[in-house]
C-alpha cells in the first residue's frame, strides 16, 4: 500500500528507541523525513544513523528533553514546515494513589499532557495553511481502562485525550487529523522497568514476570515496535484522512472494552 508520504517531513519526539523508533522506522520507509528527538544524544545520533542507511532519507536529530520549555523551543525551531507530529514521552513512575503529591503530578502534567499539547499549537497552525496534516499522539490503555498503578500517568493522559477530542473536530475541515494510539505492553525499556517492579514485589524472575504479563493478553505476547510503527504510519497516510479524534487500542486484545 502505497501511504502517499514520501517526501513529507515529520517531528517524532522520544524516537531514540521503543515506541517512538518505531514510528520514526514506518514513517522512513515511507519516504518520510525526519526530525528526531530524545535526551539522550548517544542513542538518538545511533538510531538516526540506522535510520539514514537503511531508508536513505533525510534525518535531523535534536537532543533535547520535550518536556521543559528550552526542549520544546529546539524541536519547533528544528521542525520547520512539518506535515506530520508524533507526540511521545515517558510515563511517570508508578505508585500508589497515596504516594503522589502536587509535585508528582505538575511533572505527569508537563510530560505527558502540556508538552503535547505546546508541540501542536506550534506545529498544527502551519499545517493548516498549508492543508494537509497528521498529529498521532501515543497515549496508553489506561485511557479506555485505567491502571491502578499508574494513577499519574491516567491522569495526565486523559487530559491530553480531552483536550484531542475537542480540538481534532476544530482543525479537520483544514486537511489536519489528530488522532491518539494507545499501546498495551510492548516489548520496550517501558514494560523491563514495570516487569522489573513485579520482580522485586514478587521475588520471581525476570521471564517468570514476563510470563506472567503475557499470559494476562489474549494475543499472549508482548507487542513489537514494527507493528505499532505500521499502525502510526497508516494514521498519517493518505488513506486516514476521515479518522477523526479516534483513540486505537493496540493492546493485544488486553483491554476488555465493547467501545
Amino acid at each position: 500500500m502505497d501511504l502517499g508520504l514520501a517526501g513529507k517531513r515529520a517531528v517524532v519526539c522520544a524516537s531514540s528507541k521503543g515506541l517512538g523508533l518505531g514510528c520514526a522506522e514506518a514513517l522512513a520507509a515511507a519516504g518520510v523525513h525526519l526530525v528526531m528527538n530524545a535526551r539522550g544524544a548517544e542513542a538518538l545520533e545511533a538510531s538516526a544513523s540506522a535510520i539514514r542507511a537503511a531508508y536513505g532519507v533525510e534525518v535531523q536529530t535534536v537532543a533535547a528533553d520535550v518536556t521543559t520549555a528550552d526542549g520544546q523551543a529546539a524541536l519547533i525551531a528544528a521542525a520547520g514546515d512539518a506535515d506530520i507530529l508524533v507526540n511521545n514521552a515517558g510515563g511517570p513512575p508508578p505508585g500508589m494513589w497515596h504516594d503522589w503529591d502536587r509535585d508528582d503530578f505538575i511533572a505527569a502534567l508537563d510530560a505527558n499532557m502540556l508538552a503535547p499539547i505546546a508541540l501542536i499549537k506550534a506545529l498544527v497552525p502551519g499545517m493548516m495553511d498549508r492543508g494537509w496534516g497528521r498529529v498521532v499522539n501515543i497515549t496508553s490503555q489506561s485511557v479506555k481502562a485505567p491502571i491502578p498503578v499508574l494513577g499519574l500517568s491516567n491522569s495526565a493522559r486523559a487530559g491530553l485525550t480531552g483536550y484531542v477530542a475537542g480540538t481534532s473536530r476544530q482543525v479537520a475541515g483544514k486537511g489536519v487529523t489528530i488522532n491518539n494510539l494507545l499501546p498495551g505492553i510492548h516489548a520496550t525499556d517501558r514494560a523491563d522497568a514495570l516487569d522489573g517492579g513485579v520482580v522485586k514485589a514478587k521475588g520471581i524472575t525476570l521471564e517468570e514476570a514476563r510470563a506472567e504479563r503475557a499470559a494476562t493478553i489474549p494475543a499472549g505476547r508482548y507487542g513489537t515496535r514494527e507493528e505499532f510503527g505500521a499502525a502510526c504510519a497508516f494514521l498519517c497516510s493518505q488513506h486516514a484522512g476521515f479518522i477523526v479524534g479516534q483513540n486505537l487500542l493496540l493492546d493485544g486484545g488486553a483491554t476488555v472494552a465493547t467501545i
